[in-house]
């Protein structure tokens, strides 16, 4: 009588070659970035929601300008907001001191203004996304791995049966379940990648949006002296009064 031996994730390993435990290797350092990066980015981007609240309070409730390039100058920026601001009022003095000295200040300051919000801008949107590739990468690939990795198995575990000669159905069924294990591993890697993916990206697109009207409102403090939506009352021409029938 055969010894009968236990089917599962240890029996795979110990009939497996080279090619399925590089396979399973890969699988693992996939899942462990991945979860690396979903639990960073997680607390990144709390901290940052924390921060940029308390900046936003600080910023909306300051006299002026100047109070917030004092808290600035005291406390240095570290979220997306308060870099935006400090950076803003930063390029405004720059340009009001030198002029229009060279190509980068040329065009004046409505336009080296808009240049210094739009390179912080894009500073911004590449710190966010850090990480965002690989997530992208291991949720597109691992199913393949995972697939190709049933794949081999099945094949060694086919060859293996023919070179035997016992082609009953509990010699096949057997190491052809093992072999899907690597399929049901890489869709397991594969999942919460995209997830993850999904879900920063989503938060990424909200936060850059934020990130675009706070500048629009920038802008205006920094060329105009006022809020865009007064600055937008302002230059609405008022209507004309209606003349009283009977008076001339």
């Amino acid at each position: 009588m055969e010894p009968i031996h236990p089917l599962g994730m240890a029996h795979f390993l110990a009939q497996t070659d080279v090619v399925g435990k590089t396979l399973l290797v890969i699988l693992v350092a996939m899942s462990i970035a991945t979860w690396y990066l979903i639990v960073v980015k997680s607390l990144q981007m709390l901290s940052a929601r924390r921060r940029t609240g308390r900046f936003l309070a600080t910023f909306w409730n300051a006299p002026s300008l100047q109070a917030v390039e004092r808290e600035l100058d005291a406390r240095p920026p570290d979220e997306a907001f308060s870099r935006l601001a400090y950076h803003a009022i930063a390029a405004s003095k720059h340009h009001a001191r030198h002029g229009e000295n060279g190509l980068a200040a040329a065009g004046g300051s409505s336009e080296f203004l808009t240049r210094a919000l739009r390179r912080v801008i894009d500073d911004e949107t590449a710190r966010l996304e850090t990480g965002l590739a690989v997530l992208a990468s291991v949720g597109s690939t691992a199913p393949f791995v995972g697939l190709f990795g049933t794949v081999w198995g099945v094949y060694h575990a086919l060859v293996n049966i023919g070179m035997s000669g016992h082609g009953t159905l509990d010699k096949v069924a057997g190491p052809v379940g093992e072999a899907l294990i690597m399929t049901a591993l890489g869709l397991a890697v594969a999942i919460p990648a995209v997830l993850a993916y999904n879900a920063f990206v989503r938060r990424n697109r909200v936060v850059l949006a934020q990130l675009d009207a706070f500048a629009h409102d920038l802008f205006a403090f920094l060329t105009t002296g006022r809020h865009v939506a007064e600055a937008q009352r302002a230059a609405t021409p008022s209507p004309m009064p209606k003349t009283v029938e009977g008076v001339a």
